[in-house]
């Protein structure tokens, strides 16, 4: 793409007008002239668009006997003096191989080889448009010399103007007081101008002299010399500069990225940025691409936040943060990843994290290792660790290291029986110093589950009965428990039975033909297991009891703990598929599970319900609707029948127009807190989401979360944005909770110059706010980018 131009008569700087219509002028129709496929793809903020230019691309006649295309010319009147000069006059049209010019006349010179061709002069090719005064041609050359000329891209809707323009050869092409704008014709909103262009095609960039920034004719910004790339491929340079607000520090931030094209397969780029309240800081990313994947690797650096001293009074300023990611394949089924992250104190993410792919969390997850897949088999082995953020955090509750953890799966038809194995070898780390009774304990579990099963199909039903042994093996250090040996095993048989029925008919509702099916589902597990509080706890939990897990026989996740069962799970589900669109528009499902049996097994004194000798679970159901494409319904809960409430509930509406224009999320999440021991925290949540055209070009942004249990806001966004054809600008105030449950506030920025991207922060933030978000701004300018 060729970015050049520049002409407005009322500004200085030299520049001039074309006496006839621009090249922008002669393809731009208002949205009513339009075609109706260019005016779908034109967005509602535009008042009209550009013609599609399409050219005849095959050379004109036949190359000669060294490969040279000859010129052809054609006009309502023509002189010409031997071996000297061709004269035409009216309806001028030059064509050779693929360049194409019209004017109102022309001069061939026999003897230079070189066409002067006087305006209008209009040149016309693949997706751009040209025009001019008059202009030179080089037939030996291909050489085109522009004066007072004007220019179009199609494709990007960009459009120029320059005092004169030359393209040398193929490739290069210089212009000269050249303007660049993605406005429409007589809306300079914005424009790029520059003394001197220089664009290189055969390289994919471009560089400009006294280069300015104008907007609404006014100079903003100024570079000497800018270097630029015209395609996709990567160019050192700046990238646009970042800029908003945080109560973090003093609240304003200014951020100007650089970015280094190291070498085809690696690259950085380097964010220096200041803060006001706390300095100069620094991230940078680099990036290596080889045969086998990619690495990334981000550091942030401030050597003196004076923001943080002040708080903490004795504390060095100095704070750093690093995540290395890697990911390769080597062939065969078999992989690598490496995860690492570290940070010098706890209150780094909240404070100064911007670019860095690490979330705010507890403790800092380390891990590396390899994988192995296959169709009947799977193996992976890693080391992991964790860095604790939270310095109050006690050493009994940090998560012990996994150094390493190997795991094995693989399965086996033999005849109408199917055998499997899961296995896994780990061995626990983690300082135990101060630590006593089963908490010390450290050292190596190996797990083993054969299963042996019975898989019976048919289009009507299945059934799988199976029966299983989880083994465990310990062989622990400093392991302290009513003087026992820390080498012991535990065993566990288990059966398992899972059966289902399909029936369906059809029907039709608003003339549309539908499938509608009836799934009952009986799932019957035993397990024999004792109690099992000798054994240390080193990654167990007690599973989230959903719909999911009414057909698992263990309800703890983990190694440490397998859970003593009898119980049979009762379940239905229903769902309307569309016959016209194979879509499934509806699902409902409901199950409950019976216990025949006390649970014994128990973590920390829960075993998983709120009363152990329960004989039924609450009523756990799941309904997703999808009555339109664009319009998705979810809601899943629990519910006690006996005392006739809600234990727990989540329901969420999604919602967006067809162009993405309109977005809308509505959630509500709630749970008593005392049904399940597993979560007995009290918890209801409300979930506000939009972005709501209020014109064709002002849109309404917003995000309100609501906690009613503290009867507080845990979060809010509320901004504006406006679109018109040639630029955008967002402004939003958002509230979000920091590490200390506080209440923080900041505004952000974001202006985009269709063509040239954006600056400001705010477009990330929204799009992990507010579903969809990602898709509308693909969208915004017209055909969605892939």
């Amino acid at each position: 793409m060729v970015p050049a131009g520049h002409s407005h008569a009322e500004t200085v700087a030299g520049r001039v007008q074309s006496s006839g219509p621009s090249a922008a002028e002669l393809d731009w129709r208002p949205r009513s002239e339009l075609p109706e496929e260019v005016r779908e793809r034109v967005p509602v903020f535009c008042s009209g668009g550009y013609l599609p230019s399409n050219v005849d691309a095959t050379p004109a006649g036949v190359a000669d006997k060294n490969g040279e295309m000859p010129l052809q010319a054609s006009s309502r009147d023509a002189r010409y003096q031997i071996d000297s000069e061709l004269y035409l006059q009216g309806d001028v049209e030059l064509r050779q191989g693929g360049f194409q010019a019209t004017g109102s006349e022309a001069r061939y010179n026999q003897q230079t080889g070189e066409v002067n061709l006087r305006g209008p002069m209009v040149s016309r090719g693949q997706d751009f448009l040209l025009t001019g005064e008059d202009a030179l041609y080089s037939v030996d050359s291909g050489r085109f010399d522009v004066n007072t000329a004007t220019f179009l891209f199609h494709e990007a809707e960009l459009r120029g103007t320059a005092s004169s323009l030359s393209r040398i050869g193929e490739d290069q092409v210089v212009i000269t007081n050249g303007m660049l704008t993605s406005c429409g014709p007589q809306q300079n909103d914005w424009a790029v101008v520059a003394s001197d262009i220089e664009l290189d095609r055969a390289e994919g960039f471009g560089s400009a002299k006294h280069v300015r920034l104008e907007v609404l004719d006014t100079p903003v910004f100024y570079w000497p010399y800018l270097t630029f790339p015209i395609d996709d491929r990567r160019k050192s340079g700046f990238l646009y500069p970042q800029f908003g607000s945080s109560n973090a520090g003093g609240g304003a931030f200014l951020a100007t990225p650089y970015y280094l094209n190291l070498a085809p397969h690696y690259d950085a780029t380097l964010t220096p940025q200041y803060i006001h309240g706390r300095g100069v800081f620094s991230e940078v990313e680099g990036r290596y691409l080889s045969e086998l994947g990619q690495s990334v690797l981000q550091l942030g650096y401030i050597n003196n936040d004076s923001a943080y001293e002040e708080e903490f009074p004795g504390e060095d300023g100095e704070r750093w943060a690093l995540d290395f990611t890697t990911r390769a394949g080597f062939g065969g089924g078999w992989n690598g990843y490496v995860d690492y992250a570290a940070v010098s104190d706890e209150d780094y993410l909240s404070d100064l994290n911007r670019t860095l792919e690490i979330n705010s969390a507890t403790h800092l997850r380390r891990r590396g290792g390899v994988r192995y897949s296959a169709s009947n088999q799977y193996f992976e082995a890693y080391l992991n660790g964790y860095q604790t953020l939270d310095e109050d955090v006690l050493d009994i509750n940090k998560p012990y290291d996994q150094l390493p953890e190997i795991i094995y799966g693989g399965s086996l038809d033999a005849g109408p029986f199917e055998a499997l194995l899961e296995s896994q070898y780990t061995w626990f780390d983690r300082d135990n110093e101060e630590l006593s009774g089963l908490e010390k304990a450290t050292g190596q579990r190996v797990r083993a589950i054969p299963e042996v099963a019975l898989p019976m199909r048919a289009l009507w039903g299945y059934s799988r009965p199976s029966v299983s042994l989880d083994y465990t093996r310990y062989e622990l250090d400093d392991y302290e428990y009513n003087q026992r040996d820390g080498s012991f095993d535990r065993t566990v048989p288990v059966f398992e039975w899972d059966n289902g029925l399909y029936f369906d008919r059809r029907g039709e509702l608003f003339d549309v033909p539908y499938n509608q099916t009836l799934e009952p589902r009986l799932y019957y597990a035993w397990a024999d297991a004792d109690d099992q509080g000798h054994i240390p706890d080193f990654d167990a939990g007690l599973r989230s009891f959903r719909f999911d897990q009414l057909f698992q026989r263990n309800r703890f996740s983990g190694g440490d703990r397998v859970g003593d069962t009898n119980q049979l799970t009762v379940a239905l589900t229903s769902r309307f598929n569309d016959l016209l669109t194979g879509a499934e528009r509806a699902r409902v499902s409901i199950g409950q599970v019976h216990y025949f049996d006390d649970w014994d097994v128990t973590l920390n004194g829960n075993c998983g319900m709120a009363d152990c000798s329960d004989t039924e679970s609450p009523l756990a159901g799941e309904l997703v609707l999808n009555p339109l494409e664009n319009l998705e319904i979810r809601s899943s809960g629990l519910w006690d029948h006996e005392n006739q409430e809600t234990l727990e509930g989540r329901s969420q509406l999604i919602f967006h127009s067809e162009d993405y224009r309109y977005l809308a999320t509505l959630g509500h999440t709630y749970n008593r807190g005392d049904g399940l021991v597993s979560t007995d925290d009290e918890l209801e949540q409300t979930d506000i989401g939009t972005v709501f055209p209020i014109t064709d070009r002002v849109s309404a942004i917003g995000r309100w979360v609501y906690d009613s249990v503290d009867d507080r806001t845990a979060g809010s966004l509320a901004g504006i944005e406006y679109n018109n054809c040639c630029w955008s600008v967002q402004v939003v105030h958002q509230n979000y909770l920091t590490s200390d449950e506080e209440l923080d506030s900041r505004i952000l920025f974001r202006v985009e110059l269709k063509g040239l991207g954006g600056s400001g922060g705010a477009t990330e933030d929204l799009s992990d706010a507010i579903y969809g978000y990602d898709e509308r701004e693909r969208r915004r300018f017209g055909t969605p980018r892939q």
